[in-house]
């Protein structure tokens, strides 16, 4: 009688090895692979702003005087807003972290096609969102090896506000996402996301509450005219995406440092930063 329920027990052993290998797993959903890779991602916890055109070598050395230790730059994609940038490049990209800056690399490839932005609706996601997302995240990681920043680091995918109720628009939009997450997890680099906390944001929560494969494994959000609130986001479960956010809490703000005036969005970040060699 032992050895039978030892065999059984052993046979149930075996079943329940077989179940994990061939079930749906939360590697097949990737996110062990997200927490594995934000290892291999540098953490930073504190102040960030970003701007729409690159700073100079010397405001940003003078504005180490300021309370942000990170800076979002707007390194690549078709939608950016300041296409031209003077300033960056891999040079830069050392030189600023050299001085203590933490970068947050932010790509503005093609928007939804329900994008409210006027100035957004000529670089908009086409009839083939799968494709397109998966050739701008390859685009995305060209980019950001050109610059210097090494495999393991986040790539914030920017998709600016949407009108998420358009079902057909939403499920495009979705799926140009999920492609481009794929397409920069496959090259080595960690796949972020940035929009609005009540459109993309909320997409991308209803998506994970769902079930959903490949999601960004870091999160974003704007909300304006608060204080920071990394954990108390309406749209965020408390328990969702946690040391992988990013709270743009203001935005065109005119400050002054070191004697350079700058309009920046503000954010507070628990989330990876560039890795840069």
């Amino acid at each position: 009688m032992r050895r039978l329920k030892l065999t059984l027990a052993t046979f149930a052993t075996t079943l329940l090895t077989l179940a994990t290998l061939l079930a749906p797993s939360a590697a097949a959903d990737g996110w062990q692979e997200e927490q594995a890779a934000a290892v291999a991602a540098t953490p930073f916890k504190g102040a960030a702003f970003d701007i729409c055109n690159t700073p100079s070598l010397a405001v940003m050395r003078a504005w180490r005087s300021s309370p942000y230790r990170a800076v979002g730059i707007y390194y690549a994609g078709r939608g950016r807003h300041c296409p031209v940038q003077r300033n960056l490049n891999k040079s830069w990209v050392t030189q600023v972290h050299r001085m203590g800056w933490q970068v947050l690399p932010v790509f503005v490839g093609s928007q939804a096609p329900c994008v409210y932005a006027e100035n957004k609706k000529g670089v908009r996601i086409g009839s083939q969102p799968v494709k397109q997302g998966r050739s701008e995240g390859g685009q995305a990681v060209q980019a950001a090896r050109a610059l210097g920043m090494q495999t393991g680091s986040p790539l914030y995918l920017d998709l600016e506000a949407y009108n998420v109720g358009n079902a057909s628009c939403a499920r495009t939009t979705l799926d140009f996402v999920r492609a481009w997450n794929r397409e920069v997890r496959a090259r080595g680099y960690l796949p972020g996301f940035y929009s609005s906390a009540g459109s993309g944001v909320r997409q991308m929560e209803q998506a994970r509450k769902a079930g959903v494969k490949d999601l960004p494994a870091a999160i974003w959000f704007a909300r304006w005219h608060t204080g920071p609130a990394l954990y108390q986001e309406a749209s965020l479960h408390k328990s969702a995406w946690q040391h992988m956010r990013i709270h743009q809490y203001a935005g065109d703000v005119a400050e002054s440092h070191g004697g350079y005036r700058l309009v920046v969005d503000r954010n507070q970040v628990d989330a990876p930063v560039a890795r840069i060699g």
